[in-house]
């Protein structure tokens, strides 16, 4: 015998004996595969009684036993199951042991339909509950550790706070200015380009000023810090999280949210504001650029019409965003990176949602200054 694994079918009286020969190990894999399928397939709904004879297998291992025990489960009728003959002493004990593993059913197919729709929606809003209970959690333990910060200034962790600012602020410096800086030249050449049409290219500077100040420039800092340092705030938690580090300062007696989110989320909170300032000069500074090459304005014109458009409101309505998106995008990151399992895929799946729940609440709280401040006539 070459090795090479066989299972033959031969009468035996009434019934059927399947006989399995040669080397049944994980080496013939693709080989055994074939002649189980195939076997399946030649018997499925034959009612003769069955036979499995392995006395002629030369070496079995632990996945060669399975296919043997998945070939007894696929040809089992009812009660009735097929017996295995001629296993050795050698190999009784292992395939006894392939026998006490459960089969997993299949989860049943339910068809879409009314009730389903309605117990989606039921799994949405449970799961929309579930992430604000969360933010609600962490706010409150934020806010804790801060007043003991606060208490005893000496459990400030000033290094970390600075690390994390050099991270979020410093390092984000040149990308934010970038972006900023093309948004700003591509708001003023699309205004410029309208109102072209009836002879106020001016007003392009209006535009650019208010747009900027007030509501975009402060948004897509927050979108990038978000899609940036939320992602990176959740990843760093998560990783964490699957090594057991956060267990493992909760056993020397530090508390985490001391330790680990306090300062990331102080330097966010502190770099969100100088970012919007950066960013609102470098789409102002595009837009004057584009102002002038491309619509002819004057760098002097685009300053004296600037200064009659805005106002100080205008930019203080932007600043006091910042700090508020700010904080918002730091406490989901962290919720999400303490929600992290054990897994590579969940760290990946947080991540994803810190990203877009972040950004989510930040386009919904922007709305919501907007209402307060038309309200108040700001």
């Amino acid at each position: 015998m070459n090795g090479n694994p066989t299972l033959e079918q031969t009468p035996l009286g009434a019934g059927v004996a399947l006989r399995a020969g040669g080397e049944w190990t994980v080496h013939h894999a693709p080989a055994l595969e074939k002649l189980v399928e195939r076997t399946e397939r030649s018997r499925d709904g034959s009612r003769a009684s069955l036979v499995i004879d392995v006395s002629q297998i030369s070496r079995l291992d632990t996945f060669g036993a399975w296919l043997i025990e998945r070939l007894r489960r696929a040809l089992t009728r009812g009660d009735t199951a097929p017996m295995i003959a001629g296993l050795s002493a050698d190999y009784a004990s292992l395939v006894e042991e392939v026998k006490r593993v459960k089969a997993v059913p299949e989860p049943a197919k339910v068809p879409f339909g009314p009730v389903r729709a309605v117990e989606a929606v039921g799994r949405t809003v449970v799961g929309v509950a579930d992430t604000l209970l969360g933010l609600l959690n962490m706010t409150g333990s934020i806010l804790s550790a801060f007043w003991r910060v606060i208490l005893h200034p000496s459990h400030f962790r000033l290094t970390s706070t600075v690390h994390q600012l050099e991270q979020v602020c410093w390092r984000a410096v040149p990308i934010v200015v970038l972006i900023t800086f093309l948004i700003g030249c591509i708001i003023a050449q699309q205004g410029i380009f309208q109102f072209r049409k009836f002879g106020a290219d001016v007003f392009v500077v209006d535009m650019l000023g208010v747009l900027v100040l007030r509501e975009i420039g402060v948004l897509l800092v927050a979108i990038m810090v978000a899609g940036r340092s939320g992602s990176a705030y959740t990843a760093e938690l998560g990783s964490m999280r699957m090594r057991e580090e956060v267990d493992a300062l909760r056993t020397m007696g530090f508390d985490p949210t001391e330790v680990l989110i306090l300062p990331r989320i102080l330097a966010l909170v502190i770099a969100m504001p100088i970012l919007a300032f950066l960013g609102a000069m470098a789409a102002l500074y595009g837009g004057g650029l584009t102002a002038w090459l491309y619509g002819g304005v004057q760098p002097d014109a685009f300053l004296s019409r600037l200064r009659e458009a805005i106002s100080i409101n205008h930019f203080t309505v932007g600043l006091v965003k910042a700090p508020f998106m700010a904080l918002i995008i730091g406490i989901i990151a962290c919720v999400e990176g303490a929600a992290v399992q054990g897994s590579a895929e969940s760290l990946g799946k947080h991540t994803t949602a810190s990203v877009v729940k972040s950004i989510f609440f930040v386009i919904v709280v922007d709305g919501l200054f907007a209402i307060f401040f038309a309200s108040i006539g700001v």
